[in-house]
């Protein structure tokens, strides 16, 4: 499903962005604290985005077995494959935002 795809290239892109926002939150933390706490927040926002849109992949998914039943073998392999990918970088996203509050 294309829509899937868009939907997980997103994903990606909102990590990115948070992970660029919590390591400028990092490096400016003592230096420029005003401006380290809005990027901080921004990488926060940026991570519920990354929710937002993982929740309209789940709907995706649960409206096309009510419709269809179960999807495709080979796409639920290519989704946990994306998906657990997904699941590792965003915990490794969370835990450079934590260290703000850390330090």
């Amino acid at each position: 499903m294309l829509i899937i795809q868009k939907l997980s290239d997103m994903i990606e892109e909102e990590m990115n962005d948070a992970e660029k926002y919590a390591r400028c939150a990092l490096e400016w933390k003592d230096e420029r604290p005003t401006l380290a706490e809005a990027f901080y927040k921004l990488a926060n926002e940026e991570m519920n985005h990354m929710s937002i849109l993982h929740d309209q992949v789940v709907a995706v998914i649960s409206d096309y077995r009510k419709k269809s039943g179960d999807p495709p073998e080979v796409m639920l392999k290519l989704y946990d494959l994306v998906h657990k990918k997904h699941i590792d970088r965003a915990a490794s996203v969370k835990g450079m935002i934590s260290l703000y509050k850390e330090k």
